[in-house]
């Protein structure tokens, strides 16, 4: 059972030997307090009591302004459904405002998502807040160029240091718990503009990922007002502020003649790049799968000729006959069933697959690797367009069409929604809009 006791601090003692009155509040050994801003002599305190005595020259308001601040501490633990910590009891007592710090705060959030093993999500908003530090760490008066150079520095030292296992992700939560440097009343409308400006030029990030981070950001805002830790008024967001505006971006898929030419590309057996166009065009071959789900593929995924597997992103079930294409393919690597330790593709087998940071880490590396080995058969092939891990899913859907079905597409895409669908198919569909065009133009 939580205790609330008012106290006299005296080690906290003024010049003019005042002693400060507090909320004592302690839970399951636990202590803190909630300073009352109210001085007084001991000599005029009650110890027993827990009021002032007689003798002290305004008794009566401050014994009443006493009782009242008692018992608003007392209805918090009656009137509250779960159970709170000295901690938390305090920082309701003091109600909400802006002082709390950012950091500690964002932190919290990322490690949630990491201990959910949602490792992607959690890395990203790591990195947001990197990015964050640098910005506020910036000194616009040196050289640009020379600032860039040094954050790219720091970057590549910190993964440095995670390969080599000197680093980790906890190590950078622990560094973040830390900072003490920002908290959200400073971030208003002014620093995010500022921030914005920063990730385009310093960081040379697209709108979307500099949207990605406002995001984010507006999430932990609405979580902490949502706690009662921050007050609504030092939202930086919203109609007349600062509004997050989700562009719209061209998705450039492949086409047939430039799916043919990979196809057809000779590549020396078992290196690496030759490795890369097989999970390239396994990915394409099922619809676009993504290609961190491709690395993760193993034998016992196909049954009956089926692809078979859950979708590392949205935990969907896939099921797929296995064209004849991949089939193909498929066969090269069942004679490296055991080598690969049930693995299609070599790239995890030595990976625990319990182990889910190993693996995300191993699949990770794998996907790096694939950009730079695209880049190069792009370029044997004569592809001007940018080949990437993710164009596997533009190509499917630039070669679909307006020829399938959405709710078909739906179907292939593992949409949850057929307006996610129709949205993205509205990227490959230019067959009407082409033909009216050409009967306004071509009279």
């Amino acid at each position: 059972m939580a205790s609330v006791k008012i106290v006299l601090r005296k080690n906290m003692i003024r010049k003019d030997k005042t002693i400060p009155l507090a909320i004592r509040i302690s839970e399951n050994y636990k202590t803190s307090y909630k300073w009352l801003g109210i001085y007084v002599l001991e000599k005029n305190w009650d110890k027993t009591a827990g009021r002032v005595k007689n003798n002290h020259p305004n008794s009566k308001r401050v014994n009443i302004h006493l009782i009242k601040k008692l018992a608003e501490a007392n209805d918090l633990f009656l009137n509250t459904e779960n159970a709170l910590t000295a901690k938390q009891a305090k920082q309701k007592l003091m109600g909400a405002g802006g002082s709390v710090l950012f950091f500690p705060f964002a932190v919290d959030r990322v490690k949630s998502k990491y201990n959910r093993e949602v490792f992607s999500v959690a890395k990203s908003e790591l990195s947001i807040l990197y990015n964050l530090e640098e910005f506020l760490n910036l000194d616009k008066s040196r050289d640009k160029q020379e600032v860039i150079y040094e954050i790219k520095k720091r970057r590549k030292e910190r993964v440095s240091k995670g390969r080599k296992g000197d680093h980790d992700f906890l190590d950078s939560v622990k560094y973040f718990k830390k900072k003490k440097d920002l908290k959200f009343q400073m971030i208003d409308e002014a620093f995010l503009e500022k921030y914005k400006n920063f990730c385009a030029i310093y960081l040379d990030q697209k709108p979307r990922t500099i949207t990605n981070q406002l995001i984010f950001i507006r999430t932990l805002f609405n979580k902490a007002i949502k706690n009662g830790v921050v007050d609504a008024k030092f939202y930086p967001f919203g109609s007349e502020k600062e509004q997050i505006r989700i562009g719209t971006t061209h998705k450039i898929g492949l086409n047939k003649e430039e799916i043919t030419k990979i196809e057809s590309l000779n590549l020396e057996t078992n290196t690496s790049i030759w490795h890369t166009k097989n999970v390239w065009l396994i990915a394409f071959y099922f619809a676009g799968i993504r290609i961190s789900d491709v690395v993760k593929l193993q034998w016992t995924d196909f049954k009956d000729g089926r692809l078979l597997y859950v979708m590392n992103k949205n935990k969907k079930p896939v099921s797929l006959a296995i064209p004849n294409k991949a089939d193909k393919i498929l066969e090269y690597y069942k004679a490296f069933k055991t080598e690969n330790n049930g693995y299609i593709f070599h790239f995890l087998k030595d990976t625990n697959s319990n182990n889910e940071v190993a693996v995300f880490r191993k699949t990770r590396n794998a996907t790096k690797l694939f950009n730079k080995y695209l880049k190069r058969i792009a370029a044997q092939c004569g592809i001007e367009k940018n080949l990437s891990n993710h164009i596997a899913r533009h190509s499917f859907g630039n070669i679909a069409g307006d020829t399938i079905h959405p709710l078909m597409l739906q179907k292939l895409y593992r949409h949850s929604d057929l307006k996610t669908t129709i949205n993205y198919q509205a990227n490959f569909i230019h067959k009407e809009a082409d033909k009216a065009l050409d009967s306004v133009v071509n009279f």
